[in-house]
């Protein structure tokens, strides 16, 4: 997710395409507000990568009614500078921040093996304004990069104590995701599921990806595999993630802020209606006209 030196991972190219695009759009009328998030989900329990406090507390997760799951106390860092360079810069240097909170460990597999998943979101904020009216509207996107750590198996890791902990809440997570992503896809394939319980809330990682795994979404998972025959059954395991996960659709709409979208389309029917009465005037002097010239 994240590379090094110069092979850079899906993150920072994704940033670096992100700002080349802002830079490229932005105007008086139209500005872009950029924000950042980075946590790690570690034994259950969720953790701010980006909070500068040594002795960081586990944060809560809740649900708002309408914005769905999300966590209490997250730092939301702004980006405010424009300049492609120092964007990507700035976005490096809070994720090597974060990264150096990430909790990682050895174990036989690996000698710096992630033991907790970690999600980096990028908040987005257009703000279209009219320069007529002075009227502003904004439209919402959030991009949510999830580097899920690898399942295991205490026999091939030689995991012990907190480490043996640590691999079974990994794996308890990944079978609760496996599992939602075979509800989400069963109901995409028969109509007759659509009620279907999905246990989202049966860990913390499904809690939060809810939105972004069976909600208002657009999702790619991309699953990372291994040609090692020691490796066979992680592998297909792996695979039959992936299979069952490109069978979700979803139907992602724009977040866009209600009022700003009245206002939008009452400018647009007045618009309209302007239109209307004006063919209606023309056609009402050309009758006229024509009236007169008969007479």
């Amino acid at each position: 997710m994240m590379g090094s030196g110069e092979n850079l991972g899906i993150i920072p190219r994704l940033c670096d395409k992100l700002f080349d695009m802002i830079a490229k759009q932005q105007s008086s009328e139209l500005t872009y507000k950029v924000e950042v998030s980075y946590m790690e989900i570690y034994n259950e329990k969720v953790h701010d990568l980006l909070d500068p406090k040594p002795n960081k507390q586990s944060l809560k997760v809740r649900e708002h009614n309408v914005l769905g799951p999300y966590v209490d106390g997250l730092s939301q860092l702004a980006v405010t500078d424009f300049q492609v360079f120092l964007l990507l810069q700035d976005i490096d240097n809070l994720m090597a921040e974060g990264n150096k909170s990430r909790t990682v460990a050895a174990t036989n597999m690996n000698s710096e093996s992630s033991r907790s998943h970690a999600v980096f979101s990028v908040i987005l904020t257009q703000t279209l304004i009219d320069p007529k009216s002075g009227v502003s509207g904004e439209k919402v996107s959030r991009i949510s990069l999830v580097d899920l750590a690898g399942s295991e198996r205490a026999v091939k890791t030689g995991a012990v104590g907190e480490r043996l902990k640590e691999g079974s809440n990994i794996n308890k997570s990944l079978t609760t995701l496996g599992l939602v992503i075979s509800k989400l896809a069963d109901q995409n394939s028969n109509g007759k599921n659509r009620d279907k319980f999905v246990p989202y809330r049966d860990s913390v990682l499904t809690w939060l990806l809810k939105d972004n795994l069976g909600g208002n979404s657009k999702t790619v998972m991309v699953a990372t595999i291994s040609p090692a025959v020691d490796n066979y059954e992680e592998t297909l395991s792996t695979l039959r993630y992936a299979d069952r996960a490109k069978r979700i659709v979803n139907h992602a709409v724009i977040n866009e802020d209600p009022n700003a979208r009245i206002i939008r389309e009452l400018r647009q029917e007045v618009e309209t209606l302007k239109e209307m009465l004006l063919h209606a005037t023309v056609s009402q002097i050309y009758l006229s006209r024509g009236a007169v010239a008969i007479t």
